[in-house]
């Protein structure tokens, strides 16, 4: 999100030149511990929400949307890295002495706590730092709550050091993976839409998408999807490729309210597409301990689905409101899109191959952040060399060192980047890439900066429930009220996510969602990896659903609408894609889970219809206006592909395609007594 309402601007040129070279030190030692790993794990943790705090508190007023004062900012800012400091300084004794606090690590505990809890407030409202607030006070004065909520009791020291020292608490797993996937996929995708990246998926869905029918909210979607790969964050994508999709589909007869909630809708889609996934998938992966690639793959289908079910509702509500594209020559073309930036796709294809390969996340956000460098740096340079000959051997030898990643030291590939550097320093112009360069590490710290204080605050919510247990009594209550009743007990899981992840951005409300209703799920034999996309999933959705529905807010001052008027639409237009996730806890198949192929080709087909007709049970259109009876028998077909009982899945394709061929039908006679 544009943080200019924060104090912070939104183009680094503008920022205030303390706060630009702590940003562009912050992403320096990012990417020198991820490359050569000089410090230990805590401390790496430690210095991280260090540098997160001084970030903060040097940009993020108080209150309102004036600068900071600086001698509060700077006192704030320097208690921060005390903080670190003393994690570094001290780290042996510190384990020796685990659990025994002496009065200084009681006073660097409980400053930690408090300077996370402000920083989250300033960075994302009230919202997360009060649920995290609950669940310490939970922690704190739990023992005298009746009944099986009440827990044993635990001194303060106890709660202190589980939450300030350690890793089970504010430097828990999700600090540990912001620290270092998170921060480089953030780069990566920094430096890529510092590139053109952004145009180039733009320019590519116009070009696509732009002329057809409902083509400027068909462009949304699909710029929406393809943003999703690089970026980390669903507001950020609302606020990016919003700023073109929105006043487009408005100046083509679309309402601002349903413009907003495409552009919503579609965002929000892009936290659950594979490579990077709003960087959730790398924290799942720590979290249950499964390869990334286990992750991506089971996110995979449900991603295509969910936008294949947003675009179709998009291309009913086109035909119903009768909202044509623009003038083929007014869009761009795709494939020249590709022909001019092309070389961009290079580290993405890279990344993703190495993703799928099989490499740890670490190594390669390394490789891809490291490649985007060179791929930068080296077009820049053979576009300012008019000799044939030069500019082959370029990219011959740039596809060399992509094979040969594998064999070259880090070292050498610094190297590589360095001598890159020396000659755009050099070449008359070239500098403007580097400045690009430059741009590129300062953005991804501010944009590193919201999800690594999440990160951290959310360790207050693992490391209660870790001490405490009430993970289980909370799944207790969800059985037991569920009892046998699967589809009951899915449905109050899919509340308690819509509830929890309102006001609260894509990690924090995964981690929040996976503690708390992610267990219940495991407990009634859900496998693993879609129990947690279950709730990842509707923890997503919380963020279309009203009253707070932050996306949705978002594209509010864009469209010129309200934020509440948006969230309803976004609603409708998500509507069919709310059945994905049962259907893949039926048959966990849908999410590529075990080894029968054809079951996962039948489930895709069954999917499919059930969103088609759920899409248009919800507009009331397909072929024309239908009649109450066919939505409703529609809806009905729909929802029987869903709960998978003996008999129900053949009820529901003869009911849904005798629907379906017999409004066909309808139409056609309507339209030949028409002619």
């Amino acid at each position: 999100m544009n943080d200019e309402h924060h104090g912070i601007p939104a183009n680094p040129r503008d920022w205030p030149k303390t706060l630009f070279y702590v940003a562009l030190l912050f992403s320096i030692f990012q990417i020198v511990t991820a490359a050569f790993s000089p410090l230990s794990s805590q401390v790496l943790r430690a210095v991280h929400v260090g540098f997160l705090l001084w970030v903060v508190f040097l940009s993020y007023p108080a209150c309102g949307k004036a600068r900071p004062w600086q001698p509060l900012a700077w006192l704030l800012s320097l208690a921060g890295i005390v903080t670190a400091v003393y994690q570094w300084v001290f780290e042996a004794d510190l384990i020796q002495r685990s659990g025994d606090l002496t009065p200084a690590d009681m006073v660097i505990g409980i400053l930690l706590i408090a300077l996370v809890f402000e920083a989250a407030r300033r960075v994302m409202g009230i919202a997360l730092p009060i649920i995290c607030g609950l669940f310490l006070a939970y922690g704190l004065f739990g023992e005298y709550l009746p009944g099986a909520l009440a827990h044993r009791g635990y001194g303060v020291d106890q709660i202190i050091n589980q939450l300030s020292f350690g890793t089970e608490g504010l430097y828990g797993t999700p600090t540990y993976v912001s620290a270092t996937y998170i921060f480089l996929f953030i780069l990566f995708g920094a430096f890529l839409e510092q590139a053109g990246m952004i145009k180039l998926f733009t320019d590519f869905a116009m070009g696509l998408f732009g002329h057809k029918l409902g083509g400027p909210a068909k462009v949304a979607v699909a710029s929406s999807a393809l943003m999703g790969t690089i970026t980390g964050s669903g507001i950020a994508n609302v606020v990016t490729t919003g700023q073109f999709t929105i006043p487009l589909m408005k100046r083509f007869g679309y309402r601002p309210a349903f413009a907003g909630g495409v552009e919503a809708t579609s965002s929000m889609g892009s936290q659950i597409m594979p490579p990077v996934m709003g960087a959730v998938a790398f924290i799942m992966a720590e979290t249950i301990n499964v390869p990334y690639v286990e992750i991506a793959k089971a996110a995979l289908i449900p991603a295509m689905l969910y936008f294949g079910s947003v675009f179709w509702m998009v291309h009913l509500e086109a035909k119903r409101s009768n909202l044509k594209g623009l003038p083929k020559d007014q869009c761009p073309s795709a494939f020249g899109a590709v022909k001019q930036s092309w070389y961009l796709l290079i580290p993405l294809l890279v990344l993703v191959y190495l993703l799928f390969s099989g490499r740890t996340p670490l190594f390669s956000g390394m490789v891809g952040l490291a490649l985007t460098a060179i791929v930068i740096l080296g077009s820049a340079i053979i576009l300012r060399v008019r000799h044939l000959g030069l500019r082959c051997a370029f990219w011959i030898a740039l596809g060399v060192l992509c094979t040969g990643f594998f064999q070259l030291g880090i070292a050498v590939i610094f190297a590589v980047i360095a001598v890159l550097v020396l000659v755009c320093w050099c070449l008359k112009g070239g500098r403007e890439t580097l400045l690009i360069c430059l741009h590129a590490l300062v953005e991804g710290a501010r944009h590193a900066v919201p999800v690594g204080i999440a990160c951290a605050l959310v360790g207050v919510i693992i490391g209660i429930v870790s001490l405490t247990g009430v993970a289980s009594t909370f799944a207790g209550y969800i059985l037991a009220i569920g009892r046998d009743n699967l589809l009951l007990s899915l449905i109050l899981t899919m509340v308690t996510c819509l509830v929890l992840g309102m006001g609260i951005p894509t990690i924090p409300n995964y981690i929040i969602t996976s503690s708390i209703a992610a267990p219940a799920l495991l407990e009634l034999g859900v496998p693993l990896i879609v129990s947690h996309m279950f709730v990842f999933y509707f923890g997503i959705l919380a963020d279309l659903t009203p009253p707070v529905a932050l996306a949705c807010f978002a594209a509010a001052p864009i469209a010129k609408e309200s934020g509440f008027r948006i969230s309803l639409w976004a609603v409708r237009i998500a509507l069919a894609g709310f059945v994905i996730p049962f259907m893949a806890v039926y048959n966990p198949a849908l999410m590529l889970q075990g080894d029968d192929l054809w079951m996962t080709v039948y489930m895709l087909v069954k999917t499919l219809l059930a969103v088609g007709l759920w899409g248009v049970a919800s507009t009331g259109y397909l072929q024309q206006k239908m009649a109450i009876w066919e939505r409703l028998l529609s809806l009905g077909a729909g929802a029987l592909l869903i709960v998978s009982l003996p008999l129900t899945d053949e009820i529901g394709f003869v009911l849904g395609i005798l629907v379906l061929l017999q409004h066909v039908w309808r139409s056609r006679h309507a339209r030949m007594a028409n002619a």
